[in-house]
């Protein structure tokens, strides 16, 4: 693998958190990310002016899963991220682990539906682009665990260990495909496990905590399996520059350590995140019959009493 590609990469320093967290942007990743925010916010200031209103805690959260993003990818970490597998490895466990986590729960999909204007009748504006796609069988088959599960861990295996992340690894535009990917598959995996955007798959909380560790021992496995392998097992990261100092198999096991304690998180996160929905909706049905019940004044409970009534009649 020949880096004289990658220009600067040549003589990076040894890499110190620092040095990972100086502003570098990625153009591609940058104006991305000030066009989600802009957007975002666009959209929640349109519904305040229309006088409703939207939880701040899904703004804040969206907020950090941008900024997730922007840190792996607009700072020194996606310059050492090209010379060393370890950084490599948290850039790509942020970007499909932990930011998908943060938009999802941010429910752009919700605030687009509800900011968006209506078109006229006949007429077909963004909205209503937005929920063809979200009724789309595309979308029912790219969003369905059937479908998710295998992409998720195909993503690790099939590019790793495959010359494919080699050929990407060669060209700026093949790095940042790659990144753009592991997003797209984050957000595809647990759109449907998180299930605050409305989608064409809803699974009930169950099957979504399923879903969930459907994935999680594959992705853990992969981690043990780079921090076992003998002999580096991806090109790209076989030589290191002699300036960054690293062994590039100490640098492989720490790659895998890293790929493996990052399978957690996410787990941990959802898992909150679902007990919280759970709970939440939980006493949103409870709510709902207490209300039914002050209105119609206890039908319910009235019936019965009578139904009681009659069979004690009855067996008299």
């Amino acid at each position: 693998m020949d880096h004289s590609g990658h220009g600067m990469n040549m003589d990076l320093p040894p890499f110190t958190l620092g040095r990972g967290l100086e502003f570098s942007a990625d153009p591609f990743f940058l104006i991305g990310c000030l066009v989600a925010l802009a957007l975002y916010g666009y959209g929640v200031v349109r519904l305040r002016r229309r006088g409703d209103g939207w939880p701040v805690n899904r703004t804040v959260l969206f907020a950090v899963g941008v900024l997730s993003i922007a840190l792996v990818m607009c700072t020194g970490l996606n310059d050492y991220g090209m010379v060393m597998f370890s950084v490599h490895m948290v850039q790509h466990m942020v970007i499909s682990m932990v930011s998908p986590i943060l938009l999802l729960l941010g429910a752009p999909v919700t605030l687009a539906l509800r900011a968006l204007p209506v078109a006229g009748r006949g007429r077909t504006g963004p909205r209503e682009l937005l929920l063809k796609l979200l009724h789309s069988r595309y979308m029912k088959i790219v969003t369905h665990p059937v479908f998710t599960i295998p992409l998720f861990i195909a993503s690790l295996y099939g590019l790793y260990f495959t010359p494919l992340f080699d050929f990407l690894m060669g060209s700026k535009t093949g790095h940042i495909a790659m990144m753009v990917h592991f997003l797209a598959v984050g957000l595809v995996f647990f759109w449907p496990i998180m299930g605050v955007d409305p989608g064409p798959h809803r699974p009930g909380y169950v099957m979504r905590m399923l879903e969930l560790f459907a994935g999680m021992p594959f992705h853990a496995f992969f981690g043990i399996a780079l921090m076992m392998a003998s002999q580096p097992m991806v090109k790209a990261y076989e030589n290191p520059p002699a300036s960054l100092g690293i062994d590039a198999l100490a640098d492989q096991t720490a790659a895998g350590g890293i790929a493996w304690a990052f399978s957690e998180i996410p787990s941990v996160l959802v898992l909150i995140a679902l007990v919280f929905q759970w709970y939440r909706s939980e006493q949103r049905t409870a709510k709902r019959s207490d209300r039914a019940a002050d209105r119609d004044g206890d039908q319910e409970l009235k019936a019965y009493n009578a139904y009681l009534a009659s069979l004690q009649a009855r067996g008299q």
